[in-house]
């Protein structure tokens, strides 16, 4: 299984983003999915079976103030997927996608909680924990049937 987590954020509203803001999000995030798939993608479709899980993001789904870069490249890697998700169906190759929202890692130990935590219906951050039994089990062989989907890990932040 291949589980594609790449991921760097450079914020700021785009009437003052730079060319190179710009450029470093979607160079790392939707340029790595092409290096990368066209490195693995071979050796599964030879074994004819295989699991790959794209991370993109809630702000992919639904974009975030601050963040066109970064919005637009999770929501590259969602069409991305989706479009591969077609080509390799048929090979017993699984392609799916997570798209998390607010997960306590070091990309949002800077965001105030009491601001995003009322728009969370759980009311709490996700963990890695959260995120990683979800792609478990999207890479698991008992999962034969889930295909081209954007699984939301957010709390009902999306709802």
């Amino acid at each position: 299984a291949l589980v594609y987590n790449a991921g760097i954020a450079r914020d700021n509203l785009l009437m003052w983003m730079t060319k190179d803001e710009w450029d470093d999000v979607l160079s790392t995030n939707l340029d790595g999915f092409f290096n990368v798939m066209r490195t693995v993608l071979f050796s599964m479709l030879r074994a004819k079976e295989g699991r790959i899980v794209v991370v993109s993001s809630v702000s992919g789904q639904s974009g975030q103030a601050g963040q066109v870069n970064y919005s637009a490249s999770k929501a590259g890697l969602i069409g991305a997927a989706k479009s591969l998700a077609r080509e390799v169906g048929k090979r017993n190759i699984l392609v799916n996608v997570v798209a998390p929202g607010f997960i306590e890692t070091e990309m949002t130990k800077d965001i105030p909680k009491e601001q995003v935590l009322p728009l969370i219906p759980v009311n709490r951050l996700g963990n890695a924990e959260d995120v990683a039994s979800v792609v478990n089990f999207l890479c698991a062989e008992k999962n034969m049937y889930i295909h081209g989907e954007v699984i939301a890990i957010n709390g009902g932040l999306s709802m």
